[in-house]
């Protein structure tokens, strides 16, 4: 019989560990929207943290119910930012196709801002794979 006491003890440990993770990152979910929020001032944010300070689980309750709705609407907002940023980032990167850059140089050296040399080296560079300086 101690045996499912033990099975028993460690069931109810790991629930209530989950819960209090859950719990966490709902917590820092919520202090993180009230900085990110512009619409609220600092004194409705700093009444909140007390709150929270105090009544962390009570506090946290009623800002999801009150808040929760600003709260997806600020989260969407922030991850579209976010992926914008990456796209820009990685086309940033990435640079151009060889042909592209051929084309560009084609038309760099059509209009006689490079010479053919130039020219001849920036499509070796692209064709292989390698930047030009």
């Amino acid at each position: 019989m101690d045996i499912w006491d033990n099975f028993w003890d460690f069931f109810w440990f790991l629930f209530w560990t989950v819960a209090f993770i859950a719990y966490l990152i709902t917590l820092f979910s919520v202090v993180a929207d009230l900085f990110r929020d512009r619409s609220l001032n600092g004194w409705w944010k700093a009444v909140w943290i007390v709150f929270l300070i105090f009544f962390p689980f009570l506090t946290v309750l009623v800002y999801i119910i009150a808040r929760g709705r600003g709260m997806a609407e600020r989260s969407q907002e922030r991850a579209l930012h976010t992926q914008e940023a990456v796209d820009k980032y990685i086309g940033d990167v990435a640079g151009t196709s060889p042909s592209d850059e051929i084309a560009k140089a084609k038309s760099l050296l059509d209009t006689g801002t490079i010479t053919a040399d130039e020219y001849a080296a920036i499509k070796k560079h692209a064709l292989h794979g390698l930047r030009v300086p």
